[in-house]
């Protein structure tokens, strides 16, 4: 049987429910915060009643996305799946070089270090120092994706070495890869990456692909057998809302089982319980309703929120427990 790991534990695949892609819950500090103080997201009272929202509209799974030294805390992850009942997924990985100085220890290490670092998350814990060194002592929560990220244009040199690390930790764990792709761009050029190291694309999704509103540039990423994550639903203001005319496309083009849809809300500003706006609930409720104005039915949201989330984020056959 597939499976999904959370940070409270394995759950059966086709148990995750209404699934976000693309979250981040918890920001506990670090580089991303002392460049952009709103993207504090320490306090769980807060972002359990967020979350409690965001179930009362349906949702039952959500993968976090802040990986290794850049705020990640799995304790106050756990904390809150526990408090909700809604499912976390925690991840390890690196993010983008702007969130980590420029000696991080990262860029001084091997990729072979690099890939036992988030084996290690994987398989035995998420370091409760998040690797801001120099001691590890791992929480009994174990990450369950693994997230990377890209620079605009494709991987940067700096980034093609955590690629292959991370495609060595997928091939040695199962583990499912997120990506972030800068500005939405080059998912082609990462997916090469990957697939020069051996990954299942089956286990791969490309983040923030639908900044480019490109039904062209969609095709091609889905036609390797990758999936694409779209979360800027309710980033259109007044124009016209690129990520519905995304999904619209691509499910006419024969691949709505390979979208993923997330909110990646990472500041204050995005979230009920800071005084934000639209909420962790906007896409099951508000977007949801636009999807069904638009065409796609029932079927096809569903796949959207449960059967394709239930894929992607599923550890690779042989993958141990």
């Amino acid at each position: 049987m597939t499976f999904v790991r959370t940070v409270l534990g394995d759950i059966p695949a086709d148990s995750i429910g209404p699934t976000y892609a693309h979250e981040h819950l918890i920001i506990d500090g670090g580089r991303p915060v002392e460049l952009f103080p709103d993207f504090l997201l320490a306090d769980v009272d807060r972002m359990a009643t967020e979350l409690d929202e965001a179930k009362a509209a349906g949702l039952r799974t959500a993968v976090d996305a802040m990986p290794a030294d850049a705020g990640r805390n799995a304790s106050a992850l756990a904390e809150l799946s526990r408090r909700t009942g809604v499912n976390v997924v925690a991840p390890t990985g690196l993010h983008h070089v702007r969130y980590y100085v420029p000696s991080h220890w990262s860029t001084r290490v091997s990729e072979d270090d690099l890939t036992d670092l988030f084996v290690a998350d994987i398989e035995t814990g998420i370091d409760t120092f998040d690797y801001s060194g120099p001691l590890v002592r791992r929480t009994p929560h174990r990450a369950g994706v693994i997230k990377i990220a890209g620079s605009d244009g494709g991987p940067s040199p700096r980034d093609a070495r955590i690629f292959r690390a991370a495609a060595a930790a997928h091939l040695r764990t199962g583990a499912p890869i997120l990506t972030h792709c800068e500005g939405g761009t080059g998912a082609l050029e990462q997916i090469r990456v990957l697939v020069d190291a051996g990954v299942d694309l089956r286990h791969v999704a490309v983040s923030h692909v639908d900044k480019v509103v490109d039904a062209g540039y969609h095709r091609e990423i889905l036609a390797t057998g990758a999936s694409a994550e779209y979360d800027q639903s309710f980033r259109w203001g007044d124009a016209q809302n690129g990520t519905l005319r995304l999904l619209i496309a691509m499910k006419d083009a024969g691949f709505g089982d390979r979208l993923v849809l997330g909110m990646d809300a990472a500041r204050q500003g995005c979230y009920h319980a800071y005084g934000g706006q639209p909420g962790l609930g906007y896409l099951l409720r508000e977007f949801s309703a636009m999807m069904a104005a638009g065409g796609l039915g029932e079927v096809e949201r569903h796949a959207l929120f449960v059967d394709n989330p239930a894929r992607v984020f599923a550890f690779g056959e042989g993958a141990g427990r």
